[in-house]
């Protein structure tokens, strides 16, 4: 009998709470044993992100920092035995073994100008597009089709990324993160001290610190609003997407609607990679 069956029959037969939390998770492992099962891999700048997806349902993410990718990718073929492709986007390094054992665990797509994509890329320099913008694009043009979206990714770096009605990616702008602010502040000054963003933010800075987290976050923050009331002005029908590490720290703070998904860019290059399986 199918083990997810089985898995699922077991788990209605149980009353007790303790009992049931154990049969799902019983459910979920054999079902990982069931079906073949995508890993997408964002190598980003500061952090490497991993998600396990069967089909198109997001199972499981993770985060972590290089000296602990190796670990984390051997823990993945432990946990997922079904993983048969995965894809990779890298703007950062991947260590050669990381590559390695990824290559072991599955067939690897490595996201490239030459990828098959869910839509029509305009840029005039398409081999430096970078990956990661590539496949929030994907995920615009599978879950808003005929819209007109703009994509803003709050990472190391800010990107805005726009997608037409006609599923044409037109291009979009590039400017410093606020990590990367702060650093700038702090490298190209004698004594600015380094600092990182706070909750709270104050509009008129009564100290140093306090002066140089309101033009920091002030700064992205109406730059952002920015540009998507410049958006809005010739695209009145906007649907904005806001993903990235500082997507939940601006979300609240912006004044235009928006959506917030932190794992949009995985989710994109799932998309992608079922367009590129052999």
């Amino acid at each position: 009998m199918h083990f997810c069956f089985v898995g699922s029959l077991f788990r209605l037969r149980i009353n007790s709470m303790g009992y049931l939390f154990f049969a799902v998770e019983i459910t979920m492992y054999f079902c990982r044993l069931c079906n073949d099962m995508n890993l997408t891999v964002d190598v980003g700048n500061t952090l490497f992100k991993f998600a396990v997806f069967n089909g198109n349902t997001l199972v499981v993410t993770q985060v972590c920092e290089k000296q602990q990718v190796l670990h984390h990718i051997k823990q993945l073929s432990v946990s997922y035995p079904k993983l048969t492709h995965c894809i990779l986007s890298s703007v950062g390094s991947l260590p050669s073994q990381a590559i390695l054992l990824l290559e072991e665990l599955a067939s690897v797509h490595v996201l490239s100008h030459t990828s098959k994509i869910p839509f029509t890329n305009t840029y005039t320099t398409p081999k430096t597009l970078g990956p990661d913008r590539i496949a929030l694009i994907a995920g615009a043009a599978v879950q808003f089709p005929k819209k007109e979206v703009l994509v803003i990714d709050g990472g190391s770096a800010i990107t805005y990324d726009f997608l037409s009605i006609d599923n044409q990616y037109k291009g979009g702008s590039i400017s410093p993160g606020i990590a990367m602010r702060y650093k700038s502040l702090h490298s190209f000054t004698a004594k600015l001290p380094l600092l990182e963003k706070t909750v709270v933010i104050p509009m008129i800075g009564n100290s140093t610190e306090n002066s140089m987290h309101s033009g920091v976050l002030q700064g992205v923050i109406h730059e952002i609003d920015g540009v998507i009331n410049q958006y809005k002005d010739q695209y009145s029908d906007l649907t904005i997407i806001l993903t990235g590490g500082d997507a939940h720290f601006l979300r609240d703070r912006l004044k235009n609607d928006i959506f917030a998904n932190s794992n949009f860019l995985l989710e994109g290059l799932n998309y992608i990679l079922e367009l590129n399986k052999d």
